[in-house]
């Protein structure tokens, strides 16, 4: 099984990237994870003249790539002003122009959020919650993990709140179990 873990996030240290990376080393039986930011797949701001005149950035067709050859993905979303960041949005905008895909083409999801406030990512999660299914998102779970510099211990690159690791560990293995099951 391949585990796509996404940040959607173009921050060099983007608490979701920690978050991810982390949930990505729970998922048993996996042969290979890519743990992947936005930083590589920054493009110019979507307008349709952009794409009139030139198509659709390699980029976008280079992460929708890394979407197709995946088992299991793994999103963790920053939350800015109550949904996606735009570094994001833009991403998600150019795949959705590509001819003849969903976005996320059916492949199980686990969505997650972090954030330093007590909503834990609550207004993005609802955001892409609703959204990502019209775009082929098939969410088997969403985990928010709130007040981030207090349940996640960035030493040891792990949740430390007990409860929210287990909760984590089991979204995980629910998630993993039917990527199991879709693979037979």
């Amino acid at each position: 099984m391949k585990v796509l873990a996404i940040a959607g996030s173009n921050s060099g240290v983007s608490m979701n990237k920690q978050l991810v990376a982390y949930a990505s080393t729970l998922v048993e039986g996996s042969t290979e994870v890519e743990v992947i930011d936005l930083i590589p797949f920054e493009m110019p701001i979507y307008k349709r003249e952009r794409e009139l005149e030139g198509g659709v950035p390699q980029l976008a067709k280079d992460f929708a790539a890394k979407i197709d050859g995946a088992n299991l993905l793994l999103l963790s979303l920053p939350e800015h002003n109550g949904t996606y960041s735009t570094a994001f949005k833009n991403v998600f905008d150019w795949v959705s122009r590509i001819q003849g895909r969903t976005v996320w083409n059916q492949i199980p999801m686990l969505l997650m959020s972090a954030a330093p406030g007590a909503r834990g990512g609550a207004g993005v999660l609802e955001a892409a919650s609703q959204r990502f299914p019209y775009h082929g998102g098939n969410i088997i779970e969403t985990f928010s993990l709130p007040f981030f510099g207090e349940n996640f211990d960035a030493a040891a690159q792990k949740i430390s709140n007990e409860e929210k690791d287990r909760e984590l560990k089991e979204k995980i293995k629910k998630v993993s179990a039917i990527e199991t099951i879709l693979e037979k």
